[in-house]
């Protein structure tokens, strides 16, 4: 693993990487602040998840365009590229299924999850979480950026609380479409299509 830092001595930027953790990780909390008061639901997990990429890119923010040809970067310029894909794709279908139900008035639920009907079409007819998909490739792209010990502990915790999220909204889903979402579970791939 290499901890490459370029640029002023990690010292003297811990103060500047420091607020713009707080100022980030203040914006997460206020967008999961009903999550947060409901630790069984999938919002909670995916706070941590948030918590843990944002570490990750305040870690590796000195060294974002350094070297952008190194093995590294490369792998971290594509995982970062492809990582739009899913999100934009999920987010899209989501927004035109976005009727909401009264008696899906879940306060952790954020207002695109709230749909009134079961989205099996586009992305979601191959992987049933194409936006924590993105952001696997996301925690891992930034990861790349300059692959550390502690970058690749904040990558596994990300994952760890993504796949958490996706198990406990799946339980979620079940629960709110009964049958229906169990079939499509056993039709689809978590994360990647055809294999995970």
């Amino acid at each position: 693993m290499c901890s490459i830092r370029r640029g002023k001595p990690l010292s003297k930027q811990i103060p500047i990487i420091s607020i713009i953790f707080l100022l980030a990780s203040a914006g997460i909390v206020y967008v999961s602040r009903a999550p947060l008061r409901s630790p069984g639901s999938h919002g909670f997990h995916r706070f941590w998840a948030w918590e843990a990429i944002l570490a990750l890119a305040v870690l590796n923010l000195p060294v974002w365009f350094y070297k952008p040809l190194a093995w590294h970067q490369i792998i971290s310029w594509l995982l970062l590229i492809v990582c739009v894909v899913p999100l934009v794709l999920g987010v899209r279908l989501l927004r035109r299924a976005r009727r909401a139900r009264a008696e899906r008035a879940d306060a952790a639920l954020l207002g695109f999850e709230k749909t009134a009907e079961l989205v099996t079409s586009g992305v979601y007819h191959y992987i049933r979480h194409p936006m924590y998909s993105s952001l696997l490739l996301l925690a891992w792209g930034i990861f790349f950026k300059a692959p550390s010990w502690p970058g690749l502990a904040l990558a596994a915790v990300a994952a760890g609380c993504l796949v958490a999220t996706a198990k406990t909204e799946e339980r979620e889903n079940a629960r709110f479409f009964g049958p229906s979402y169990e079939s499509y579970m056993k039709q689809t791939r978590m994360f990647i299509p055809f294999v995970l």
